[in-house]
C-alpha cells in the first residue's frame, strides 16, 4: 500500500509539473502514460506486483494516448474541412 501511495504522489507531481511547452500530441501521450501507470500500479498492488502493473499500465496508456491524439486530429481536420466548405458557399 505504501508503494501505491508513493507512485500516486509521483504521478500527481509529474502531472502538475507543467505541460505548457508540449505539443498536443505530447500532452495526450504523457497524460495517457501517467494515468495508465497509476491505474496499473493500483491493479498491480492488488495482484502483488505494483511495479509490473505500473509498467504495463504506462505502456497501455501511452498507446491509448497516442490513438486518442490521432482521433482528435482527425476530428479537427474534418471540422476545418467542413468549415471551409461552408464558408465557400
Amino acid at each position: 500500500m505504501r508503494l501505491a501511495r508513493t507512485i500516486a504522489a509521483v504521478v500527481l507531481v509529474a502531472a502538475a509539473g507543467g505541460c505548457s511547452n508540449m505539443s498536443a500530441t505530447e500532452q495526450r501521450v504523457t497524460t495517457g502514460g501517467l494515468g495508465g501507470a497509476a491505474a496499473g500500479a493500483a491493479l498491480g498492488a492488488i495482484g502483488g506486483n505494483a511495479a509490473l502493473g505500473a509498467a504495463a499500465g504506462a505502456g497501455a496508456g501511452v498507446i491509448g494516448g497516442y490513438l486518442w491524439d490521432q482521433h482528435k486530429k482527425s476530428e479537427e481536420a474534418a471540422y476545418a474541412q467542413g468549415y471551409s466548405a461552408g464558408r465557400a458557399r
